[in-house]
C-alpha cells in the first residue's frame, strides 16, 4: 500500500493493528457525519415545502398523435392540473389520504400521498388547443394531436 493511499483512509504504520483498525473506521465515521450534517444543514429538499413526488408516465406515439399515461389512482379530476409551455408538458396534483395513521402504527409505507408532478419534453410539435385529457378507472390518457405540417428550416452556414 503507497503512503498516500494510507494517509487517505488514515492508517498510521506506528501504532498496532487494532489501533489501526479503530482509528480507520473513527475517521471514516467522522467524516461520514461531519458529510451528513453539511447534507441536513444546505440540503433544500429536507424542507417538508418543498416535498413532491415524481409521476411516473409513459409516453408513446401513434399515427398522428403523442399519447401521455399515468397511473394515479386516488386523485379526483378536479385535484389535477395538466399545462404545455413551448415543448413542455407538466401534470401536477395531489393524492389526499382520508385517514389519518399515524407513523408508528405502519407496517409498510410504499404508497405517495401528497402533491406530486412530472414534466416531460415532447418530442414533436402538437396542438396545443386539441389537447384531451381523460381519467378512467385510476389511469390518466392525454392525448396529444401532433401537428401535421411542422416546418422543417434549412440553415446555410456562412463562414466569417
Amino acid at each position: 500500500m503507497s503512503n498516500l493511499f494510507k494517509k487517505l483512509i488514515g492508517i498510521d504504520e506506528n501504532k498496532n493493528a487494532s489501533e489501526k483498525d479503530n482509528s480507520t473506521e473513527e475517521n471514516y465515521e467522522n467524516s461520514f457525519a461531519s458529510n451528513e450534517e453539511k447534507t441536513d444543514e444546505n440540503n433544500w429538499l429536507n424542507d417538508d415545502s418543498y416535498e413532491e413526488g415524481q409521476l411516473s408516465i409513459d409516453v408513446y406515439e401513434k399515427q398522428n398523435k403523442l399519447i401521455v399515461k399515468s397511473t394515479i389512482a386516488g386523485v379526483k379530476p378536479d385535484d389535477i392540473d395538466i399545462s404545455i409551455n413551448n415543448d413542455m408538458l407538466t401534470i401536477r396534483g395531489r393524492r389526499e389520504d382520508t385517514e389519518k395513521i399515524e407513523d408508528d402504527q405502519y407496517l409498510y409505507r410504499e404508497c405517495y400521498w401528497g402533491a406530486f408532478s412530472r414534466s416531460v419534453i415532447l418530442p414533436v410539435e402538437v396542438q396545443a388547443d386539441k389537447i384531451d385529457a381523460s381519467l378512467e378507472n385510476g389511469v390518466l390518457t392525454i392525448v396529444l394531436p401532433k401537428i401535421k405540417n411542422a416546418k422543417q428550416i434549412s440553415i446555410k452556414v456562412t463562414e466569417k
